[in-house]
C-alpha cells in the first residue's frame, strides 16, 4: 500500500509540536525540557471542552493540528483515533469509586471512559459525518492504526485522519501498562500525491525476528520505548530527513511486523 502524507502533529514531553522535534531530529535543536504537553481541545465547543479529559483535548488537539497543515476539510476526511489504553485517568477514577461502598459512577466519567471517545468529540467538533473507527492493540497500536488508515484511504478513496495518542496510568494501573509519558501524534493520509510531506509504503510481513526499528537520537529512544503512540517515532524522523532507505520495522499484532519506508 503506498498512501501520501498531507499534514503531520506531534505532541510529548519536550516537544511542543511537529517544527520543534523536526527541528531537532535535522539540527540537533535542544528539546525543551520543561515543556509538557498541555492540551487546549480549542476545537471543541465551550461544553464539551469542559466535559472533556485530557485524554481527549490532546487526542483531537493533534488531529486539529494535522488536518490544518493539510488544508483538507475535516468533513471530507474519514478518521481513525488510536490509543493502547484510552483515557487512563478516566478509567482510574471509576475503579477508586467502584473500590468505594457508594459505587457511584458519574455520567460524565463514564462517557469518557469508552474507547471511541476521543472520535465521538472530534465528530462533535468537526461536524464530520464520515466514517470514524477507535482501536486498540496494546504495544502493537500505532502500527494496527497506520494499517487501518491506510486500508480505509486506499479501498474508501479518501482522506483519512490518523491520530494515535497515550497518557500514563496513575498508580497502581501504572505499574502493569507500558507508557509513564503524555504523548500523541496525528497524520493525515490521502491516496492522492499532490502537495504531500511524504508518501509511505506499507507491507505487513511475517515476524522474522529482526527487532523494532529505533532511534540514534539518544534523548528520543528511551522516549520511543514508552508507549505505543511513541513507537511512532522512527517514521518521524524518517519523514524529517527524507529518507528512501530501508524500510522500518514496527511491532503489530503476533507473528506479524509492519515494515515501512519512504517511497521515491
Amino acid at each position: 500500500m503506498i498512501v501520501h502524507v498531507k499534514g503531520i502533529a506531534v505532541m510529548g514531553p519536550g516537544i511542543e509540536h511537529w517544527d520543534a522535534l523536526r527541528s531537532h531530529l535535522l539540527t540537533g535543536t535542544p528539546l525543551a525540557p520543561d515543556v509538557q504537553p498541555r492540551p487546549q481541545g480549542s476545537i471543541l465547543p465551550g461544553t464539551e471542552r469542559r466535559r472533556a479529559s485530557t485524554t481527549v483535548k490532546m487526542a483531537v488537539d493533534v488531529a486539529q493540528a494535522a488536518l490544518r497543515q493539510s488544508g483538507l476539510k475535516a468533513e471530507d476526511a474519514a478518521v481513525v483515533f488510536a490509543s493502547a489504553n484510552g483515557d487512563t485517568n478516566t478509567i482510574h477514577q471509576i475503579c477508586e469509586a467502584l473500590a468505594t461502598p457508594e459505587r457511584m459512577v458519574s455520567p460524565t466519567r463514564f462517557h469518557n471512559s469508552v474507547h471511541n471517545a476521543a472520535a465521538g468529540y472530534w465528530s462533535i467538533a468537526s461536524g464530520s459525518m464520515q466514517p470514524s473507527s477507535s482501536l486498540a492493540a496494546w504495544t502493537g497500536t500505532f502500527a494496527a492504526a497506520l494499517v487501518e488508515a491506510a486500508a480505509q484511504c486506499i479501498g474508501d478513496d479518501i482522506p483519512v485522519i490518523l491520530a494515535v495518542f497515550d497518557t500514563p496510568f496513575p498508580e497502581p494501573l501504572a505499574a502493569c501498562a507500558p507508557g509513564h509519558q503524555p504523548f500523541a501524534l496525528a497524520l493525515v493520509l490521502d491516496r492522492q500525491p499532490e502537495n504531500s510531506l511524504a508518501a509511505l509504503r506499507l507491507a505487513v510481513a511475517p515476524d522474522t525476528g529482526l527487532p523494532a526499528s529505533a532511534m540514534a537520537d539518544p534523548e528520543l529512544e528511551p522516549l520511543r520505548c514508552d508507549s505505543s503512540a511513541s513507537r511512532s517515532l522512527p517514521l518521524l524522523a524518517a519523514i524529517a530527513a527524507g529518507s528512501t532507505g530501508d524500510d522500518l520495522i514496527f511491532d503489530y499484532v503476533e507473528g506479524l511486523q509492519l515494515r515501512v519506508g519512504l517511497a521515491g
